[in-house]
Formats: C-alpha cells, structure tokens, sequence
C-alpha cells in the first residue's frame, strides 16, 4: 500500500513539474524571421537612408532590438559586385525599423547584405535584399 502511495505520488509531482513545459509556445527557429524593405526604389545620392524592417514571420509582428553586426551594400544585381557603397547604421526611430545611411552613387540594381542576431534565438540571420536606385 506505501508502495502505490509513492507512485502516485512521483505521478503527481512530475504532472506539476512537466505541466510548465507542456503548455510553453513552441521556441522560434532563426528561419521564422526576415528582413524586408521599407523601400524597393531609393534616389541616388551620397547620404541615401534605406530601411529595413525585420518581421517575425508567424505573426507579421516587428522584432526590436536585433544586433545587426554586419552590413554591406553593393550593385552584384547589375553584376558589378566589387561596386561597394559606404554604409552606416543610424540609430532606430521606431522598434523593429533598421536604418542605414549609404553612399548611392550610381544608378541600378544594389543589393543589402546583413548578418543580425536576434535576442533568445541561436543562430545568424543572414539575409540579402535588392533594390533600384533611380537618378
């Protein structure tokens, strides 16, 4: 009889403890995010802004406070890779928007590079936009 009490009662105390665990959301992967465009076409220029928004993509919600640690822009959409403008991150107006100042100094295709991290994920998310640069 002491014996099946004891039983029950680990039972229980593992429901208590694995309950937590059974009704947490399910943790997101760094492939349930992504960066998107504010704009697909920009003014050539020497302090042209183009934004970003990272979105988590379950929800369409906008994810604050990623650290985006690398960045780059260049024309490898008009095959022109080694054509690097300069970028500088500006510091964010809104939660969610990254923006950066960059020297546009040809009209075409360009192409964003970013690496970020995003907090409580594991992972780099790396993502490369294109845009237009219009005289």
């Amino acid at each position: 009889m002491k014996s099946l009490f004891l039983v029950r009662a680990a039972f229980a105390t593992l429901s208590v403890l694995a309950y937590p665990m059974a009704t947490s959301p399910a943790w997101a992967a760094i492939d349930d995010y992504e960066f998107e465009l504010a704009q697909t076409e920009v003014q050539v220029g020497e302090a042209t802004v183009v934004s970003v928004r990272l979105v988590d993509k379950r929800t369409g919600e906008a994810v604050p406070d990623a650290v985006i640690f690398e960045q780059r822009v260049d024309m490898a959409p008009d095959g022109m890779e080694t054509m690097a403008g300069s970028i500088e991150p500006l510091r964010s107006t809104e939660p969610g928007i990254y923006s950066f100042e960059t020297g546009l100094v040809m009209q075409g295709g360009w192409r964003l590079s970013l690496a970020a991290k995003i907090q409580g994920e594991e992972g780099t998310l790396e993502s490369q936009l294109e845009f237009r640069v219009l005289p």
